[in-house]
């Protein structure tokens, strides 16, 4: 075994089956179906398990109707369901793929029955018990019931003070990895790694996309469930995964720094380019905006946020997916950081059991020590404000979005603070109550690139929150975020963000104003909603325009579908988007696109709630293609794009792409574009 690098001090295992992933998997007019299709059941056991569900269903909504009033018991409801959608799934979708998975979906139907007595019954035993659990809560995106394991340690008293670790793990690439599959799996295989005394999560990561997009918020949704009935202590928390589990975990660990103790990244990919090249035998050419959207999953970009974090990587010294560790090292080494490689000695795609020993031996320490609870300097990069968070320091405005932006903050003196800035336009120091090393009612100084300026007194409870933005290329401190139209957390596009919180597809019912323009919105939009089941693993209920309400304006971004003759909602706002489209074809700035076959896809906030977004025509922008090699899956449209609807859709595009492009900061179509 071999261990490079030195120590950065600071701030349901299943198996990483790749099926395919050979030069097959490299056509794109020959793509295989993701998830695959089950096999032939017996007659008898489609009868028994229907029978089973529809018993299963019924007694859920019986016992919905029971707990009306019964809020603390209803939240547990998820909890029953799980075991419910684990077997309708897999029968209505034809997602069986072994023949003991009968077997295994008459075990759950019961476990669902036991547990709905259970809490008809007001007792709760799978609350309090340890070992092997599995749960569900009831995500914000769509509405739907997600599983998850967790590892309750014998340790745990419920009731008790005492707060434990926390180890997250991101499972490997599984195209077979159904609800059912999961569920029977999380209650049987503890994982590689059972620390003493330490919950263990396991996110289903809504099935085998690489915790990307609403797999990457599932993660978070199932942390904020467990924190809910367990004693979890959040300076304690491990990112780990392998194989798509290690992409996985590269992705958290750059993305969210400042979350955890430490991260342990096995295997994987950590960015898309070179991975496939070396590892798909495919090289991919990518015009400039195709270029800036890499950015968003290429951890090699944003490797200086590793600064914070310390990162334990593994690889076999056999496996082609060293390739993930050893560009992050390459990476790491150009901002002066180096990165700890624990090698497995002649392994290939699997865990060398000395390697486990060497990995724990470093990381126990220093989770058993905890996040530091204040750095005092802190290094940032982002790409995009939909990752703009670094412990104390908070990026509020980009000069342009896919362009890096640094920061590096440090607190010098019980009075100072010093930053360095680049390509950041607003910004925001908080430090929690308790912790905030500067004294009480002081006015720091706080100096932004060699500007120096006052910043808000610190609190009598030591907390501290300051905030300043550039203007006029001066910095200033000011005391409330600058209102109006531009781009912001959860507000920043692409079009595939729009899909990782909450979400409603809105249908048109009115005439299109072309018939092939029609045709074509239709059916990409039946594609969207039966892809989402697919790769997301939520049932959508799309709701008709003339039925969309003002509560779900407030609460979720609106996905119109139509045109705006067909659509009332879209008819509605067209006027304050940045396009025309009419019969005669579409404006975007400066460019007309003339034609019936001409269609726009975009994302903007919505002019009825500006607070949320709308997008024109389109679902989660990568495609069938994609679905073979999760480094594929990235976002595969910008903020706005114009398409042909005379080419005809392919596995990696939904129509002709004609041009494309990103909105400004400001939310507008740049000049001369």
């Amino acid at each position: 075994m071999r261990v490079t690098g030195i120590f950065l001090l600071a701030f349901c295992l299943i198996p990483g089956v790749a099926f395919g992933d050979g030069p097959m998997d490299n056509l794109a007019d020959n793509v295989r179906p993701v998830p695959p299709p089950g096999i032939k059941l017996a007659a008898d056991d489609i009868a028994e398990l229907t029978k089973g569900v529809a018993a299963l269903g019924n007694e859920i909504d019986d016992l919905r109707k029971a707990l009306a009033k019964e809020e603390t018991l209803l939240e547990f409801l998820p909890d029953v369901q799980i075991f419910y959608n684990a077997v309708h799934y897999a029968l209505k979708y034809n997602e069986f793929h072994a023949p003991g998975e009968v077997a295994v979906a008459k075990k759950l139907l019961k476990q669902g029955h036991d547990r709905a007595k259970s809490l008809r019954k007001s007792k709760l035993p799978w609350n309090t018990a340890t070992g092997l659990i599995v749960r569900g809560y009831q995500s914000k995106i769509d509405g739907s019931v997600q599983p998850y394991g967790i590892l309750v340690p014998d340790t745990y008293k419920a009731g008790a003070a005492t707060k434990h670790r926390l180890d997250l793990w991101w499972h490997g690439r599984g195209e077979k990895l159904s609800e059912l599959s999961f569920v029977e799996g999380r209650q049987k295989d503890k994982g590689q790694f059972t620390p003493a005394g330490a919950f263990v999560l396991h996110p289903y990561g809504r099935y085998c996309n690489a915790n990307h997009f609403a797999g990457e918020i599932d993660t978070f949704e199932a942390i904020a469930h467990a924190r809910k009935y367990y004693p979890i202590d959040f300076n304690r928390v491990v990112a780990r995964g392998f194989s798509m589990g290690g992409a996985a975990c590269w992705n958290y660990a750059v993305h969210y720094p400042g979350l955890w103790a430490a991260a342990a990244p096995g295997a994987g990919f950590s960015e898309t380019p070179d991975f496939l090249r070396v590892f798909q035998n495919e090289i991919i050419k990518s015009n400039a905006w195709q270029k800036k959207l890499l950015h968003w999953y290429d951890c090699t970009d944003w490797a200086e946020n590793l600064y914070n974090l310390p990162t334990i990587a593994y690889s076999g010294e056999l496996d082609k997916q060293k390739q993930a560790a050893d560009i992050m090292a390459v990476a790491m080494k150009k901002e002066g950081l180096d990165l700890v490689h624990i090698i497995g000695p002649k392994t290939g795609h699997s865990y060398h059991p000395e390697a486990k020993a060497r990995i724990n031996l470093l990381i126990d320490p220093i989770v058993e020590k905890g996040r530091d609870p204040l750095p005092l300097k802190v290094r940032f990069t982002t790409y995009t404000l939909r990752y703009n968070l670094m412990r104390w320091v908070r990026v509020d405005g980009l000069k342009e979005h896919w362009e890096r932006a640094r920061v590096e903050a440090e607190i010098v003196s019980n009075a100072e603070v010093k930053i360095t800035t680049s390509n950041v336009t607003a910004l925001t120091l908080g430090i929690p109550v308790g912790v905030c090393p500067l004294p009480p009612r002081i006015l720091p100084t706080v100096t932004i690139d060699r500007q120096k300026l006052t910043g808000a007194a610190v609190g009598l409870d030591k907390s501290w929150l300051s905030r300043f933005r550039l203007v006029a290329g001066k910095w200033q401190a000011v005391v409330e975020d600058e209102p109006g139209l531009a781009k912001r957390h959860g507000l920043q596009g692409p079009i595939d963000d729009a899909f990782m919180d909450s979400f409603v597809m809105v249908k048109p019912t009115g005439t299109p104003l072309n018939e092939k323009a029609g045709k074509w919105i239709t059916s990409e939009f039946a594609h969207a909603v039966d892809h989402w089941r697919r790769q997301f693993r939520g049932e959508l209920k799309p709701i008709n325009d003339i039925d969309l309400d003002p509560e779900t304006i407030a609460d979720s971004n609106l996905v119109l579908w139509g045109d705006p003759q067909s659509n009332k909602v879209l008819a509605q706002i067209i006027a304050k988007l940045p396009i025309r489209w009419d019969a005669k074809g579409v404006v975007v700035g400066d460019q007309t696109f003339a034609g019936e076959n001409q269609l726009p896809v975009l994302i903007y906030p919505n002019p009825l709630n500006p607070k949320k977004y709308v997008v024109l025509n389109s679902g989660f922008t990568f495609r069938e293609y994609d679905y073979l090699n999760n480094a594929r899956q990235i976002p595969r449209l910008p903020d706005w794009a114009v398409l042909d609807i005379n080419q005809p859709r392919t596995s990696q595009q939904a129509a002709g792409i004609t041009a494309a492009g990103f909105f400004d900061e400001s939310w507008q179509v740049p000049a001369g574009k």
